[in-house]
């Protein structure tokens, strides 16, 4: 938390400027391309990161399917865990997220720029809705980012808790991969009393074929993504993982 506010704090000059571009690119979907507003979005990130003294690093971008869309179900930790992935995620991605977190001042460009969708947790007709939409485009090819624990605890320590089944409806209706995403340290950034220097890492694992998951019912899928998630924790706290890609 420390951190975010120093982090804003040392942004303040350009603020006004970088938000009103995001959000002219974000209402201008028809003037500026998908690739455009991605890479807007994480110059804003590579800025927060540079003020910040945040690093991140990439493990297992080779296992990104390198053709159609695909859904990522990472561990959540706190507010910097969509940068992290979209910073080391190359390709165009979006997200699924809490309405009732989406539009405060920044997150709300941020949300508009990778056309994410908002999901209302208290309306069931329009969490219907947006599961149907998000699969649609996964189906024509799009990525989404999408938290099964639904939240997070402050200072979580890298602990996982319970994914809820309903997240892998999506993954069912499209039929396309699971790419399992382990986040590491990424409370620290925003989540935490920690000040200084900061490093994350984000672990694209795996992918996870319809072959395997489709005959499993949503519980099951949710214990299988977390599993494998829980093991890439525990393998990098107890041994260290080799091979950055990105940071």
């Amino acid at each position: 938390m420390i951190k975010l506010i120093y982090v804003i704090i040392m942004n303040l000059f350009r603020a006004p400027y970088m938000i009103s571009k995001m959000r002219r690119e974000a209402d201008h979907p028809e003037r500026y391309s998908e690739a455009e507003r991605y890479e807007l979005a994480r110059h804003v990130i590579r800025l927060m990161k540079l003020t910040g003294g945040i690093r991140t690093r990439a493990y297992g971008t080779e296992n990104l399917p390198a053709e159609g869309g695909y859904m990522m179900y990472p561990n959540h930790q706190g507010k910097y865990d969509a940068l992290g992935i979209i910073h080391t995620h190359r390709n165009p991605c979006s997200l699924v997220m809490d309405r009732a977190k989406s539009n405060t001042i920044l997150v709300r460009e941020f949300v508009d720029l990778v056309q994410g969708k908002r999901l209302d947790k208290k309306d069931v007709r329009q969490a219907i809705r947006i599961i149907n939409e998000v699969a649609g485009e996964v189906k024509q090819g799009k990525r989404y980012i999408l938290f099964p624990e639904g939240g997070y605890e402050f200072n979580n320590k890298n602990n996982v808790c319970a994914f809820k089944a309903g997240s892998f409806k999506i993954a069912l209706k499209t039929k396309a991969p699971i790419v399992p995403v382990t986040l590491i340290d990424s409370y620290k950034v925003f989540n935490s009393f920690h000040f200084g220097p900061v490093t994350t890492q984000v672990h694209y694992l795996k992918p996870i074929l319809y072959e395997e998951y489709g005959g499993l019912k949503t519980q099951e899928i949710a214990g299988l993504v977390r599993g494998r998630i829980q093991e890439k924790i525990h393998e990098v706290l107890n041994t260290g993982a080799p091979g950055a890609t990105h940071s």
